[in-house]
């Protein structure tokens, strides 16, 4: 489940929540009770980047390690012509 940062407009208390991403926005804020209690946006704590997940991972069949075989037919396709 992801985790929401929220912060309250009237008095800025901020607080992380874990919600499922089908239920409804907080709007109550649990320190003053005000109803300005709002999701903020924020920025992923990771980013995935690189070859190795993906290319190892994810793919299946031929498709699998597609850097290696497009750079490994280079070379047989020189040499046999």
């Amino acid at each position: 489940m992801p985790i929401y940062e929220y912060v309250c407009d009237d008095c800025g208390f901020e607080k992380d929540i874990i919600q499922k991403m089908s239920d409804a926005p907080l709007k109550d804020c649990p320190s003053c009770e005000a109803v300005a209690f709002r999701k903020r946006i924020s920025a992923a704590g990771f980013r995935l980047s690189g070859t190795g997940w993906y290319e190892t991972d994810f793919k299946t069949g031929k498709k699998k390690n597609l850097v290696e075989k497009s750079s490994s037919s280079t070379p047989t396709e020189s040499s046999a012509g």
